[in-house]
């Protein structure tokens, strides 16, 4: 009887099962989706090339490890470091004497900017050479001595460069001129330049350390057998590699790939699955809830509840999973798209390759089959346990109030959104802007478990200004506090959309707002100096200093440094600063509150902090706090000044002595250069770009070298409020027609008691506005309670709404609402009273 009775019901009420399929497709295209990113960042991996012939590598752990106590246990967490974290070059000869050790071989690279005569270069020591294999190998000439290089014969030929010729080329240790003393095979990783290992120790900007250590074994020594020799020797003090974790110390950048696709995936994805099955479950809902008076039917007659129950079991069980198997190709194509973005922003590597796999399709096809089974056990949980002529009297007109539970849930879940709001305001940027989408998920449950209390009271608020537009206002009026539990249907989604949409959008405006201002009040520099290479050599400032006409001019070196806060590990943006800190403020007017920056040059051990991590920390001038460099490397710096000016410019100085040798490259990002009174800037400019031969620009420069992880964070929010804002307003449409469809009856019993079409049609755009307008009213309410804390914790400042923004989301909700209504009352007006009234339901 169950399954007859099912797919009679799909059969003969198309109308209310369409919408219920496309809530379930959609919301398993967005969990398909999120699961394959998710997948990808979990098992992503890059067949090692240089590494290939060295079954061993040993290099640094890339991560700063924090433990934490909670109750009994330990909790570790990690926080990838910003730079290339190096290990000691004594090491190479430690595991050199290993009995199963052939070769030990040390690799460091730095970049050599291109030149007149040579294309831009690696620049490697000279023992690195063979790393690749028995190919990797001197083919000509001799190796390198003091002032000498070997470079890849393909670069030589190309440049016309032979053994005894001479170029200039600059790295991040220095400027100097070299003769080519031999040439070496082709290189896979591009054009190389091979240094004596001394003179690369030097030129690389990190003397005694190095990148990574290629072991290779003697014959008939195994791979395991090697590794464990090596972990015994290396202890604690670095970490071995092998098979295609080889790829990570050779691509850095995959690391960090990894990191963004698992957040992505996992932690937006979590709130995507949610409100994916938040919104399937009010769809199946409302889809079960109108069919109340055919349970109660079915109750007459002699069904029996649990015969209902498995009635609708049997509907989910058939609309299910065919509805999440048509959302899959939609999510595995909004999959491709997001990942081939992410590779083209250069946030992953593009080697690397979606991994699509069959777990987040069944994830989708589960999840989806087992909200709608859940959402219509809930609905028709109540009718089904009624009397019959209960049922039949509860169907026909809205109970009064709402249950208990529902009540003190919906309650809680306001509570818990207050509650992560106010934790958010204790919280540093990165965190605060963390908790964003758990407030809106705790106030969205609320809305949806509270919705008839809200729309009641648009109700009644909005029931005077409807009343006032004549007899379509006064129906629309009395009908929106008669069926409140409809209207809230309707409501809740454009809630959702106003909500994730304007949290997420108005958050980044206000990042970019936050950071325009900065940069206009901050960057008083008249010139920029940038590089379109690996930076600027060391130096620039010394020599642009000397230049008539100029100033004052400093040189910045941009990194970032971990840290951690509440016992959260956390990262920021910092700037090393080459130069006389005291003639800063002519280049960089960062609002110091506190303190002074001419003290960062007595000593390496100072810091300036903007007043977002000061409060982080909690600290003030004099105090010093914990960090780790770029590298990972410990440090306490003493805190000389407090300035107000960071998000955008850089959330800490340091002197450049200080962090040069813990990053990646050793160059200066730019030069910051003030003119003299009265200097010309044209001709200035033009002394800087000839002796610099950098690319020289004004203040607005310096915008270019923004914080790339602030552009791709911005970028991110943009596709997640594309995504969550784009599948809710489908699905606010969906509810809506859904409701209008369910009103036949009511639409022609109005137009056999005499009301025109005009009239009627007049009452559902009445309708659609109050919809409109309370969704608008209550989602921006959540916003605002949600950005004001995290705004502050970012951006130190109040949420900034462009008007460009505002207006054309509310805009976008209204014209959404007249259309999903106005559609499928036209379609109803097109049949006579009659034959609608007998139409079924």
């Amino acid at each position: 009887m169950t399954n007859g009775l099912a797919r009679a019901s799909v059969r003969f009420r198309p109308a209310s099962f369409v919408g219920t399929l496309v809530a379930l497709l959609l919301g398993a295209a967005v969990v398909v989706a999120c699961g394959v990113l998710l997948q990808t960042g979990l098992t992503a991996s890059l067949a090692p090339t240089r590494y290939a012939a060295a079954p061993v590598v040993v290099a640094a752990e890339q991560s700063v490890k924090f433990q934490r106590k909670i109750g009994e246990d330990t909790e570790t967490e990690e926080q990838a470091v910003p730079e290339r974290a190096r290990t000691d070059a004594a090491l190479v000869a430690r595991l050199a004497a290993l009995p199963g050790v052939a070769a030990a071989r040390p690799d460091t690279a730095f970049p050599l900017p291109a030149t007149d005569r040579a294309p831009a270069l690696t620049g490697r020591g000279f023992a690195a050479l063979g790393i690749a294999g028995p190919g990797d190998k001197l083919v000509e000439g001799r190796a390198p001595g003091a002032n000498e290089v070997v470079l890849d014969a393909d670069t030589a030929h190309a440049a016309h460069l032979a053994p005894g010729a001479r170029l200039t080329l600059t790295a991040p240790g220095g400027t100097a001129d070299y003769r080519v003393s031999g040439l070496a095979a082709a290189q896979q990783a591009g054009p190389t330049a091979w240094f004596a290992d001394a003179t690369a120790d030097r030129l690389s900007g990190h003397p005694g350390r190095i990148d990574a250590v290629a072991v290779q074994p003697r014959e008939g020594v195994t791979t395991a057998a090697l590794a464990a020799q090596v972990r015994q020797a290396v202890g604690g003090e670095a970490r071995t590699f092998t098979g295609d974790d080889r790829s990570t110390v050779e691509h850095p950048a995959l690391g960090d790939a990894r990191t963004m696709l698992i957040a992505l995936g996992g932690t937006f994805g979590g709130y995507a699955t949610m409100t994916a099955v938040f919104v399937v479950m009010s769809t199946v809902a409302l889809a079960t809830g109108q069919r109340a008076r055919e349970f109660a039917l079915l109750r007459a007659i002699g069904a029996t509840p649990r015969q209902i129950r498995r009635t609708i079991a049997a509907e989910a069980m058939l609309v299910a999973p065919l509805a999440a198997a048509l959302g899959v190709l939609p999510g595995l194509a909004l999959a491709r798209w997001w990942f081939g973005q992410l590779v083209e922003r250069g946030a992953v590597p593009a080697d690397v390759r979606l991994d699509v796999g069959p777990l987040p399709m069944l994830a989708a096809v589960l999840a989806c089959t087992l909200a709608a089974l859940t959402a219509g056990f809930l609905a028709a949980r109540r009718p089904s346990r009624m009397r019959a002529a209960q049922a039949l009297g509860e169907a026909a007109v809205e109970p009064p109030r709402l249950g208990r539970v529902r009540t003190v849930l919906g309650l809680v879940f306001v509570a818990g959104g207050i509650a992560a709001a106010a934790v958010a305001t204790a919280l540093d940027g990165a965190k605060a802007a963390q908790t964003a989408l758990g407030v809106v998920m705790c106030f969205m449950l609320a809305v949806a478990l509270l919705g008839p209390w809200l729309a009641r009271a648009a109700a009644v608020v909005l029931g005077a200004p409807l009343r006032a537009g004549g007899a379509p206002g006064s129906l629309a009026a009395d009908n929106t506090r008669a069926n409140a539990r409809r209207l809230a249907s309707a409501i809740t989604p454009i809630v959702l959309v106003t909500a994730f949409c304007g949290t997420l959008l108005i958050l980044q405006s206000t990042v970019r707002h936050t950071t325009g201002e900065n940069v206009r009040a901050g960057v008083t520099a008249d010139h920029v100096i940038a590089s379109t290479g690996p930076g600027l050599p060391a130096g620039t400032a010394e020599r642009a200093a000397r230049v008539p006409g100029v100033d004052t001019a400093v040189g910045v070196l941009r990194t970032g440094v971990v840290f951690e806060n509440a016992g959260q590990p956390g990262s920021a943006p910092v700037l090393g600063v080459d130069g006389d800190p005291a003639r800063l403020p002519k280049v960089l007017d960062l609002g110091v509150r506190s303190g002074t920056l001419a003290d960062l040059g007595r000593a390496p051990d100072t810091i300036a902090l903007s007043a977002t991590m000061a409060d982080a920390f909690g600290a003030g001038v004099g105090d010093r706090v914990k960090l780790w460099l770029g590298d990972g490397t410990a440090v306490r710096p003493a805190v000389v000044a407090v300035y107000d000016r960071g998000l955008g410019v850089g959330q800490a100085l340091l002197p450049r002595a200080a962090v040069a040798t813990h990053v990646t490259t050793g160059y200066d990002n730019q030069v910051l250069v003030a003119d003299a009174p009265g200097a010309d800037p044209a001709a200035v400019a033009a002394g800087l770009g000839a002796l610099t031969g950098a690319t020289v620009t004004d203040r607005a420069g310096f915008v270019a070298q923004a914080d790339r992880d602030l552009e791709i964070s911005g970028w991110a929010n943009t596709v997640m409020a594309a995504v969550l804002g784009g599948f809710a307003a489908v699905s606010a449409a969906n509810t809506l027609v859904m409701t209008v469809l369910d009103r036949r009856r009511e639409v022609a019993l109005l137009r056999l008691a005499g009301t025109t079409r005009r009239q009627v049609r007049g009452m559902m755009r009445w309708e659609a506005l109050l919809v409109a307008s309370t969704g608008l009213a209550v989602g921006a309410a959540i916003a605002g309670i949600t950005l004001v804390p995290v705004a502050r914790g970012v951006a130190n400042s109040a949420p900034y709404v462009p008007p460009m923004l505002a207006l054309p989301l509310a805009a976008g909700a209204v014209l959404l609402c007249l259309a999903a209504t106005g559609a499928p009352v036209r379609a109803l007006l097109r049949t006579r009273p009659a034959a609608l009234g007998a139409a079924r339901q």
